[in-house]
């Protein structure tokens, strides 16, 4: 039961952050506190780095609301670069935390279940195995993968922290550029009263090269069944 306490304790900051800061950490919030935000920003730059990614991992770690809004603020305050860095890192940070938690409250025991086990069990978990970095990229990758379930899956399969996290940052990265480009042209939409166009990630000049990594990851996988499928 001690194990699972970290697990349970995000589970439960989880349900209680989406009830009480659904309407907290908004774009509307943003908006209304930009002048502060950049103020403190000029006056103790590499403060408000350390305070920007601090808050950062722990909306990611407790799947707090507010990820997107975080990735935004980071351009906004921070430009697309080194804004971008900063929120890569804080995403992977937390990401990091969460995964730990998993592993440690479940992902030990169902590995070693999954190790020792026969079959069709067996068949998936050696499937796994042998496309550990593809499998990875591709979660991280596809726009429809929840970043929170891309956390627990591997932890639940006995992936190697290592590999968790460097494919977390490197996978993250499409994406996070995206939408931390968005937010360093905040200053304009603010402007001109309006709220950006977070579906930008969609759109075929996008989502096309997206799912052209997608394809790339994949591939290996592919390549493999088909070799397989030869040998049989």
């Amino acid at each position: 039961m001690i194990r699972r306490l970290p697990l349970i304790a995000i589970a439960v900051t989880a349900v209680i952050g989406a009830i009480s800061l659904g309407d907290t950490l908004s774009f509307q919030t943003l908006a209304e506190n930009r002048e502060q935000l950049l103020a403190y920003r000029d006056a103790h730059y590499l403060l408000a780095v350390v305070l920007f990614i601090a808050a950062y991992v722990i909306i990611v770690a407790f799947s707090l609301p507010g990820a997107t809004i975080a990735t935004l603020t980071g351009g906004f305050l921070f430009a697309t670069f080194p804004g971008v860095l900063f929120n890569i890192t804080g995403a992977t940070l937390g990401a990091i935390a969460i995964f730990l938690a998993a592993r440690w409250g479940l992902g030990e025991r169902l590995a070693a279940k999954m190790d020792s086990a026969e079959g069709l069990t067996r068949k998936i978990k050696d499937g796994i195995d042998q496309n550990q970095w593809e499998m990875l990229f591709l979660i991280r990758l596809v726009p429809a993968v929840p970043f929170f379930v891309a956390n627990l899956v591997p932890a639940l399969v006995g992936v190697p922290l290592s590999r968790f996290a460097i494919s977390t940052f490197l996978g993250i990265i499409p994406g996070a550029l995206v939408y931390t480009s968005v937010g360093a042209g905040l200053g304009e939409v603010f402007a001109r009263g309006e709220t950006p166009d977070l579906g930008l990630i969609f759109e075929p000049h996008i989502l096309l090269p997206i799912l052209g990594l997608c394809a790339l990851a994949a591939l290996p996988i592919l390549l493999k069944a088909l070799r397989g499928k030869k040998g049989l």
